[in-house]
């Protein structure tokens, strides 16, 4: 038997009166990119760093008590503490940020909602990029100065840590988060208890106590519901796992995110005005936000929507159907039908068709995805082409509409510069670029001076960050070959894998099938004779993990182990398991190409080239996600053309063909032709180049920008327009909403020929006229549209401009409309059609009704 404590005890370092700002200083993760404050906390000892895993919280607690003493008592270490904690005070207290500047007017709070967040590894709480991305999204958010809060869950246990065994085969463990060792604090209610909130499950209540992280500015709030209030294990296990375990796991967890971090934001006392929901997740807050409105404002359920939704924002990450989280109609029985009946007032077939694209259909799952896109003002995917793709994936939710009108735009990530750079870069960039890259990341004429680093200083710094690379794959080969046991012969070896010196290919990303890592070892042959070569050696790391149930993931990482201990490949191609935020860290600064081989187009967005990018690694990827608007031939190079080819098998021949092609011929000569100084001149120019490029293009303060300006402030401009106090004016849009709603079956559209020849000049002009039967609406109701533009040999209208007409008479319901003044705008076929849209914009699932006319 293990007993339990009656009573506990929570103990703290320690610390002398001179190092008492260390507690608050580890207490904000600011520090994660804070380069002057990880020397401090560094300064400390390396070891004592090491072994706390990078956690200064942690730090502090296992320093002997003499060495906090010793560093009490030394005049350097006072100084730079002293000079961390006035950069730390004067960051906290600015008052001149971006927001400041730009849009300061508008104090709506953003409530940012993720399943995951990766602000530092210390934290584990986050997967992959989704949480890298929200990590960044803060952090930027943070120096931006923008009013921003997170909401996430704190997993006991987070993501599982990876070990391989000797037949390389992925195994998984979990270490619990000792969270009183962790730079978190509970929040307490006014009578010195810890915060709760509950969720209604069958039968009970479950109930979460709230965390506060501090990432610079920006507060995050982590729901944790492994406490004594929640008396059941599966309760108390509700948040131990990162997705782990089923479905029925993971739409508790969900209800918990979505439902659970509403309640948390109001017991907090904090009022978002804006809700940004980060993948599908947490889009069961929607519901929360219109039950509120219903029950405090006497909205129906239409009414408290169309107020609900004015506030959300949704970003879509996933082009993948696989990764849409859906859930089976019992489920949703189970845990939210009836929450939706008796406070929604909702049937269940009404409640189930807000997550299916046919209500009746009692064998579709309810998907979280519609459900966000359906309670959303304003949509995005992540990449230019993930936009594309979206709108591809989710037109059936809009049948009516072109394709390229479809409601989901894009904002292309970004990476925060400041976490990802190496430190050695920064000095680099802070003596020639000066500050203001820190600042503003985003403003081109910075890094248009690259330029004035000189290319021996950035070379020498960039082979510095590849021999400490080389030198950290080691000791992980080492350890790794010690923990299975493997022969002494073999850990000693290790020492010497890779070479200091070599052309160092990095891939670092989840092992799923789609992503292909292994399309570089497709032609082994082809591939000892690359990365064979005497003169001309070459050599590749790899890291990663994949999901605990995705076995061909797994088997693509056992087939690179086993090739990888093969001659010739042996000490060429290594793989480091147990992939974190300090490997990525690692392998974006020291590598001198990241390779990435997704599928085209499955790629959503792909930010770990962006961070090899801003440490002067050059990339080479398909033409996927952000590489597809970012290649440039003279700053990187391309796999394969944008052409999709159905027969994958073929496909993934033909692209790794090429890859080997661009290696032998482009890269591998350009990287070993040195001048007489020794320097790969050609080289250097594209780092800067690709550095000048994308540091200023793809960094999370133009990514949070772009939300701000086109989303946020949008959104939040819609809701002071929409909301007032006594919510007149939403229920005058519900009103028109039901209106239309109830005749728009009866809209018809008849065009009429008004002379109109069929051969025209370019430049000549021509009529459209159009009889519609409004059914009963008026003209004030609806817009009526000329669609014109070109015509495809499938009879398509491409390119389109949209006209409005104007309204010339009326006979009873029937109204015409018409223009005279269209005019083809160079030669060719075009053509024109007709439609009817609703006018007001501000009804979400009306975005997508349209009447066009029928076949004549």
């Amino acid at each position: 038997m293990i007993p339990k404590p009656v009573r506990t005890l929570t103990a703290s370092p320690a610390l002398p009166p001179a190092l008492m700002r260390l507690r608050e200083l580890a207490y904000n993760l600011r520090w994660a990119w804070d380069e002057d404050a990880l020397d401090l906390f560094r300064r400390l000892g390396t070891d004592h760093w090491s072994a706390s895993g990078h956690n200064p919280v942690l730090l502090l607690g296992i320093l002997p008590q003499q060495e906090l003493i010793d560093a009490s008592n030394d005049e350097s270490f006072l100084a730079h503490l002293k000079r961390v904690s006035a950069d730390h005070d004067a960051y906290m207290a600015q008052t001149s940020t971006w927001y400041q500047k730009n849009g300061g007017e508008n104090t709506d709070v953003v409530a940012y909602f993720s399943a995951e967040f990766g602000v530092t590894e210390c934290l584990p709480i986050f997967a992959g990029g989704l949480g890298a991305l929200a990590g960044d999204h803060l952090k930027s958010a943070s120096d931006m100065g923008i009013p921003l809060v997170g909401v996430g869950l704190l997993y006991q246990q987070g993501y599982f840590r990876q070990h391989l065994n000797e037949a390389g085969w992925q195994q998984e463990t979990y270490q619990p988060n000792d969270f009183a060792n962790l730079p978190l604090v509970l929040e307490y209610d006014t009578h010195g208890a810890p915060l709760t909130v509950s969720v209604g499950f069958p039968g009970r209540q479950v109930h979460a106590r709230i965390w506060r992280v501090q990432v610079g500015r920006v507060p995050l709030y982590l729901l944790d519901t492994n406490f004594a209030a929640n008396p059941r294990d599966e309760d108390r296990d509700l948040t131990d796992y990162l997705y782990g375990g089923g479905d029925e796991l993971r739409i508790r967890q969900e209800v918990m995110l979505g439902i659970g971090g509403y309640r948390a934001l109001h017991a907090l006392n904090i009022r978002p005005g804006i809700y940004h929901i980060n993948e599908g997740h947490s889009a069961f807050l929607a519901l929360e936000r219109i039950r509120i409105y219903m029950q405090s404002k006497g909205l129906s359920f239409d009414e408290a929507r169309l107020a609900a939704t004015a506030g959300i924002v949704f970003t879509t990450h996933t082009p993948v159907e696989a990764g849409h989280d859906r859930f089976v109609p019992r489920l949703m029985d189970t845990y939210l039908t009836g929450f939706a009946e008796r406070e929604l007032h909702l049937s269940r077939r009404d409640f189930l068709g807000l997550g299916r694209h046919d209500a009746n259909n009692d064998n579709e799952k309810f998907g979280m995805t519609k459900l966000a896109l359906q309670m959303c003002a304003v949509c995005n995917g992540v990449a230019k082409l993930h936009g594309e793709v979206s709108r591809k994936m989710w037109q059936n939710l809009w049948p009516n509409v072109p394709e390229h009108e479809i409601p989901i735009g894009h904002v292309t990530n970004g990476v925060h510069v400041s976490s990802w750079l190496s430190s050695d870069m920064k000095q680099l960039f802070d003596r020639y670029l000066g500050p203001r890259w820190r600042t503003e990341p985003g403003d081109r004429s910075i890094w248009s001076r690259i330029d004035q680093v000189p290319r021996a200083a950035l070379w020498r710094t960039h082979v510095l960050r590849r021999e400490r690379l080389i030198d950290l794959a080691r000791k992980r080969v080492q350890l790794q070959l010690h923990r299975v046991g493997a022969p002494q012969a073999d850990q000693h070896a290790a020492a010497a894998v890779l070479d200091p010196q070599a052309l160092t290919i990095g891939f670092a990303r989840r092992f799923a099938t789609y992503k292909r890592a292994t399309l570089l070892l497709s032609d082994l042959d082809r591939l000892a004779r690359i990365v064979g070569s005497e003169d001309h050696p070459v050599q590749i790391i790899f890291s990663g993990k994949a999901h605990p149930r995705d076995q061909p993931g797994k088997e693509l990482i056992q087939r690179i182990v086993t090739i990888a201990r093969q001659h010739p490949f042996r000490g060429r191609i290594v793989f480091l398991e147990d992939y974190d935020m300090a490997i990525t860290r690692a392998m974006v600064q020291g590598a001198d190409v990241w390779l990435n081989t997704p599928r085209r187009p499955r790629e959503a967005s792909g930010t770990s080239g962006m961070k090899a990018a801003v440490n002067g690694c050059l990339n080479v990827s398909v033409l996927d996600g952000w590489w597809d608007e970012a290649y440039d031939p003279d700053l990187g190079w391309a796999i394969g053309t944008r052409e999709v080819i159905s027969d994958q098998a073929y496909q993934d021949a033909v692209e790794a063909d090429n890859l080997y092609d661009v290696l032998e011929h482009d890269i591998v000569p350009l990287f070993y032709r040195r001048t007489s100084d020794g320097l790969p001149r050609e080289w250097i120019q594209r780092m800067h180049g690709s550095i000048a490029e994308y540091a200023s293009r793809f960094n999370s303060h133009r990514m949070v920008e772009e939300y701000y300006t086109g989303a946020y402030r949008l959104v939040a401009s819609h809701c002071n327009d929409l909301i007032t106090e006594d919510m007149s004016n939403v229920q005058a849009l519900a009103a028109w909403s039901g209106k239309v709603a109830s005749k728009w079956g009866s809209v018809r559209i008849r065009t009429e020929g008004c002379g109109t020849k069929s051969m025209l000049q370019v430049g000549e002009t021509f009529c459209v006229r159009a009889s519609v039967d409004l059914g009963g609406l008026e003209p004030d109701d609806v817009d009526v549209e000329l669609y014109f533009g070109e015509v495809t040999a499938a009879e398509e209208i491409v390119h389109p401009q949209v006209i409005p007409l104007e309204m010339t008479g009326r006979d009873g319901g029937t109204y015409a409309f018409g223009t005279d003044t269209v005019t083809c705008p160079r030669s060719g076929l075009f053509g024109y059609t007709v439609r009817v849209v609703p006018k007001r914009k501000g009804v979400p699932w009306m975005r997508g009704w349209a009447v066009w006319p029928s076949a004549e």
